[in-house]
């Protein structure tokens, strides 16, 4: 079990132009946990996820980061000190081969550290098969498993995955679950993500962050993270 804490949010503010999407987020997440953040379309997860990452200014407020305050660090810092980010729509370089682009991933996780180029191998034997494929060729669900093995490559501390299920087929879809876990369990990789999927949500979290209006309302934890309770944050 999780023991000690490895993010800290608070009173987090954000958003686009002069309109606030975030309005004051607060939520920690402990070493080794896996946490969703869930809700219905359009409450500002993906705006979280962009401002954990460093992609989005942060207006007001802090993100501390194994206890250094890292608000105003750029991405690449951000990368280079653990955090690893698969976007939504996967991001992936198209005109690169799979193996180009788990390289980058190499560079994104700095010079320093402990790489992990076969084991992302291992865990997506897909990848090995295809490492010199065109990116761009390949479908949804094999892109997604090169985003999120071009992510791990660094070794990152904290995974931050932005609807890991969208637009993938079932089996693929568990066969990332399963990965996922077992980055948290071989590892040691923290993971928080957004979500729409139940399915994926009930098969990998730990404990819910639920999200309304750009505000952390509540959490569910344990057995609280049930059918019902998800369905009900998401609205299905």
């Amino acid at each position: 079990m999780p023991t000690d804490r490895i993010l800290e949010v608070s009173e987090l503010w954000a958003g686009y132009g002069a309109t606030p999407i975030l309005q004051g987020v607060s939520m920690s997440v402990s070493r080794g946990e896996i946490v969703g953040v869930i809700g219905r379309n359009g409450v500002g997860k993906s705006t979280l996820m962009r401002c954990l990452i460093g992609l989005l200014e942060t207006w007001r407020g802090t993100i501390t980061f194994l206890d250094q305050d890292v608000t105003q660090l750029q991405a690449d810092a951000r990368a280079r000190a653990g955090f690893g980010y698969i976007p939504q729509g996967r991001d992936v370089f198209p005109q690169m081969s799979v193996e180009e682009n788990l390289q980058v991933g190499e560079l994104i996780g700095g010079p320093e550290g402990k790489k992990l180029p076969e084991l992302v191998y291992e865990y997506f034997p897909r990848l090995k098969e295809r490492r010199r494929q065109v990116a761009g060729t390949m479908s949804g669900g094999e892109q997604q498993q090169l985003a999120i093995g071009r992510a791990l490559i660094g070794n990152p501390t904290l995974m931050i995955l932005d609807e890991p299920s969208e637009g993938i087929q079932p089996s693929i879809v568990q066969h990332i679950c399963d990965a996922l876990k077992s980055f948290r369990a071989e590892l040691g990789t923290t993971i928080v993500f957004v979500e729409q999927n139940l399915d994926t949500i009930l098969e990998i979290a730990e404990r819910c962050y639920i999200m309304e209006k750009g505000k952390i309302t509540r959490s569910l934890i344990g057995g609280d993270v049930n059918a019902d309770n998800v369905r009900a944050q998401l609205l299905l």
